[in-house]
C-alpha cells in the first residue's frame, strides 16, 4: 500500500511539475537580414536606405517568448543608400561623422508577449554615441527546419519609429524629416 502512495505521489508531482524549456541560441543569417529605413525629403519625396550583413544572436525560448533576448551589432558604415553622394555625406560631421569601426547596437531589456506570434521588444538601442530605450513591433514569421540547410530556422519582422534629433543626428529638421521609420526582417539558424 505505501509503495502504491508513493507511486501515486510521484506521478501526481510529474503531472502537476511545470517543464521549463530553456532558451536556444540562434544566430542571425547576415545574408537573409536587412534594415530598411526611410524618411521624408523636404516634402518633395521618400527616400530608402538599408544596413544588411549585420551579426547578432536570439536566445529564443518557444515556449515562453517573453523570456527570449536579442543582441544585434552592425558598423555604421555598412549603410547602403543607392547614391554614393548621399552617403558620404550622412558619414560626415552633418550627420554620424562616423569612423571605419563606430557601431550601432541594439540590446533587448523586455519582451512582451502581445499575441500567438506577435511582441514589443524594448531594448537599448546605441547610435552615434547615443543610447536609448526603443520599442520593436515584432511578428515571428516562421519557425521551422530550414529546406536547404537542414537545421532549425526563424524569421521575424519588426517595424519602428526613430527621432534621428534624439541620436544628435537631426541636421536640417524639419525640412528632412526628423522621424526615421525601420522596418526589419532578419532569420536566424539555429547556433551549433
Amino acid at each position: 500500500m505505501k509503495q502504491l502512495i508513493a507511486t501515486a505521489a510521484l506521478v501526481a508531482a510529474t503531472i502537476t511539475t511545470p517543464v521549463f524549456a530553456a532558451s536556444e541560441d540562434y544566430v542571425l543569417d547576415a545574408s537573409h537580414s536587412q534594415i530598411v529605413f526611410s524618411y521624408n525629403h523636404l516634402g518633395y519625396s521618400t527616400n530608402f536606405g538599408m544596413f544588411s550583413g549585420f551579426e547578432g544572436t536570439i536566445a529564443f525560448d518557444q515556449e515562453n517568448p517573453g523570456a527570449s533576448s536579442v543582441n544585434v551589432s552592425f558598423p555604421v558604415r555598412s549603410m547602403l543608400t543607392g547614391w554614393e553622394g548621399r552617403f558620404e555625406h550622412f558619414m560626415s560631421e552633418d550627420f554620424f561623422g562616423a569612423g571605419e569601426d563606430e557601431m550601432v547596437t541594439f540590446a533587448s531589456t523586455s519582451i512582451e508577449v502581445t499575441g500567438d506570434a506577435t511582441a514589443l521588444i524594448t531594448g537599448d538601442l546605441t547610435l552615434n554615441g547615443v543610447t536609448k530605450s526603443v520599442v520593436l513591433d515584432a511578428t515571428l514569421n516562421q519557425v521551422g527546419e530550414h529546406p536547404m540547410a537542414n537545421k532549425p530556422w526563424a524569421g521575424f519582422d519588426a517595424t519602428t519609429t526613430l527621432i534621428r534629433s534624439e541620436f544628435n543626428v537631426g541636421n536640417f529638421a524639419p525640412f528632412v524629416s526628423d522621424e526615421v521609420e525601420l522596418m526589419i526582417s532578419i532569420e536566424a539558424m539555429k547556433a551549433e
